[in-house]
């Protein structure tokens, strides 16, 4: 399979470009500056050279989204799946009173409109797949059952990429997409932090399992976890 990843230089991106690789597959790493070092995931080239590319993908920048789709399409006969995994996390702890507006701004173009700006760009390949996969990683912060009265920018960043991923499950339900939002669970990663329980390895696992459709969900599951069980939204 041909797979997109973004911010796949850290945490779960790393993860899953890594398991991708492993099984296989043939990788376009997206990192925000391709100019950074980036010491593992070039390690991964070194030891992937026909199948990893490291590309500049920058989901704030829609131009920079534009020309990589191009470079791909040059590339691969087709996309089979985009994993919009970049995200960020600020503005944290701070109550509305002192909420700081760019920080919500920030969020929504990385969380948002970063995975809106993708798809645009590369739904055309994606067609071009006989079973293709839009996964957006989202969080449980996003769903209303989950608000926690915090991280204002990241939640409503995150319930708006679950509402977009309602929205395009719905345009694409005819043309054999699978289209999900996950919850990746609270894991070890830069944005989780060391005392997180869970492992982004087996976070990467299951959502390789479900882009290659080993893994079904159930039917109206939409919003789901790693391990493909229904979230209530």
């Amino acid at each position: 399979m041909n797979i997109v990843i973004t911010g796949a230089n850290k945490g779960l991106g790393l993860e899953l470009t890594r398991e991708a690789l492993g099984r296989g597959h043939q990788i376009v790493a997206g990192v925000r500056n391709t100019e950074s070092s980036h010491p593992e995931l070039r390690a991964l080239r070194s030891d992937y050279p026909a199948q990893l590319q490291i590309m500049n993908l920058d989901v704030d920048q829609e131009a920079v989204i534009a020309s990589a789709a191009e470079e791909i399409h040059e590339m691969w006969d087709q996309v089979d799946a985009v994993i919009n995994n970049a995200g960020i996390l600020n503005g944290r702890d701070q109550v509305i009173e002192n909420l700081n507006f760019d920080d919500v701004e920030k969020s929504m173009q990385t969380n948002l409109y970063g995975p809106m700006k993708m798809v645009k760009h590369l739904l055309p390949q994606l067609r071009r797949s006989s079973a293709p996969a839009i996964i957006n990683v989202s969080s449980e912060a996003g769903c209303f059952t989950g608000a926690y009265g915090g991280d204002y920018p990241y939640a409503i960043s995150k319930s708006g990429l679950i509402f977009f991923t309602a929205q395009l499950r719905k345009a694409l339900a005819a043309d054999n997409f699978m289209v999900y939002a996950v919850h990746p669970g609270w894991i070890r990663t830069p944005m989780g932090g060391d005392q997180a329980p869970g492992d982004p390895v087996d976070t990467a696992k299951g959502l390789l399992d479900l882009v290659e459709r080993r893994m079904v969900p159930e039917q109206d599951g939409w919003m789901i976890n790693h391990k493909g069980e229904t979230m209530p939204f």
